[in-house]
């Protein structure tokens, strides 16, 4: 057997998760879900020492209170009256986007405003670093600023004169380069890129009409593709991030975006989605990599990479051509722990603890990071991923491998793997047979 054959034909998750997922029509997750989110929300509220988090937990708890309600009263009309329409697929979309806009978008929008306000405690720091980048880029033709130019700064002032992402992050600066009202504010255009992302992906995933499968493949492809809205929405974690600073949504949102165009056979197309995320952000180029990889199985690599590297790579010339120096010192010192001040990333994971805990523990973490990036790279040659589900998961593990090793990292990057591995599910196709560069040798040994 060459690569992944028979993945089509095989379910993404473990039959207990499937049984659980699908129990009373999808609202037991449905309630397991938005009664957690409520204790994290209270819990963040009450307890966080950042203080947007405390503002977000505040109006959030609320929010998902109201969801728990919502999905108890489906699940008693499913009980007396099976065919009603509030219990079925609809009222949940409605619940989820109704949830999103009370979780995430409200709190944005109010913190948005106080900070235009006056008050100072309404953002992270992620925020401000962006809007400054956009005010960089109009003045100076680049977001960056030079080492020496980070070291006449105030010792206290010098993290925030870095800009560890890639250069097209800056875009979303630019509206608040030009005025400053609350409207301005970056969370907004975040807000804005996800959710035209987001609805791309799904309208692409929708394109096959209900009416043209068996109504019980219908009904399971809307409810995992529910699924994962859900996990790129309302779970706490991505509506948290997306209401105080943002910056990782729109990135997550496009791969989405790209791992649905390729589920749909739109190597082009999924190549310039995933591309535009690397010219975001560094966490886009590993699930840029095995898209290209999924492309060679499909004989449209080329079309894939012209996209998945051409942005990004376009993205850095300005900022190269304007000031190489500056764009080395924010996109390649800085992250890697060499800048004049060191990353306030530092979640217990086991990279960090084994950091921080062993001698040479940066060395033995460095080289656990390297192993796994071997041994993913191994996988992708033995069996290179041939559908959209396998290339998905591939990035889902990956990501949380390199997260859970990484030195220096953030709990809010588990969003990246959490959305994509249930993603996943709503990447199966009724009917998934790629044409391949490489013959498939399992279905003639299966014949045989």
């Amino acid at each position: 057997m060459i690569a992944d054959a028979p993945t089509a034909r095989r379910r993404p998750w473990p039959w207990p998760w499937r049984t659980l997922d699908t129990a009373a029509g999808g609202l037991a997750v449905d309630l397991g879900l938005y009664a957690v989110s409520t204790i994290f929300a209270a819990i963040t509220a009450v307890t966080s020492t950042l203080l947007p988090h405390r503002a977000w937990g505040a109006v959030a708890a609320v929010g998902y209170l109201v969801a728990t309600l919502a999905v108890i009263t489906q699940l008693l009309l499913r009980r007396h009256r099976p065919t009603a329409r509030l219990a079925g697929p609809g009222a949940r979309w409605t619940i989820t986007g109704l949830t999103w806009a009370s979780t995430a978008l409200l709190p944005l929008l109010w913190q948005s405003i106080d900070r235009a306000n006056g008050r100072t405690d309404r953002a992270q720091e992620e925020v401000l670093v962006v809007e400054h980048a956009g005010t960089r880029l109009l003045e100076h033709g680049t977001p960056y600023l030079g080492p020496d130019a980070i070291a006449a700064l105030p010792p206290a002032e010098q993290l925030l004169g870095y800009t560890p992402y890639q250069p097209g992050m800056a875009i979303f600066g630019l509206p608040r380069a030009l005025i400053d009202t609350w409207w301005t504010d970056s969370r907004v255009w975040f807000a804005v890129g996800t959710l035209l992302a987001l609805a791309v992906a799904v309208a692409a995933l929708r394109a096959t009409p209900a009416t043209a499968l068996p109504a019980q493949q219908a009904h399971r492809r809307d409810a995992a593709l529910l699924r994962g809205v859900q996990a790129a929405t309302v779970l706490p974690i991505c509506a948290l991030t997306l209401a105080t600073g943002g910056d990782d949504l729109p990135v997550l949102a496009l791969c989405l975006l790209a791992l649905a165009l390729a589920a749909t056979d739109r190597p082009g197309r999924a190549g310039l989605a995933i591309g535009v995320a690397g010219a975001l952000k560094l966490f886009a180029w590993p699930v840029a990599l095995v898209l290209i990889v999924w492309g060679l199985t499909r004989r449209a690599g080329t079309r894939v990479a012209a996209g998945a590297i051409g942005l990004p790579v376009a993205a850095l010339i300005p900022a190269m051509l304007v000031d190489s120096d500056a764009l080395t010192e924010n996109v390649l010192r800085f992250p890697l722990g060499h800048g004049l001040v060191t990353s306030p990333a530092q979640s217990p994971f086991p990279g960090h603890l084994i950091a921080t805990a062993l001698p040479a523990g940066r060395l033995v973490a460095a080289a656990l990071l390297v192993a796994a990036g071997v041994a993913i790279a191994v996988r992708l040659a033995r069996r290179p991923p041939r559908t959209a589900v396998a290339t998905t998961l591939i990035c889902g593990y990956g990501l949380l491998a390199a997260i859970a090793l990484m030195p220096s990292t953030r709990f809010g990057y588990l969003l990246y793997p959490m959305a994509l591995l249930t993603w996943a599910p709503a990447l199966h196709r009724p009917v998934d047979t790629p044409t391949t560069a490489l013959p498939d040798l399992s279905a003639r040994t299966t014949s045989a």
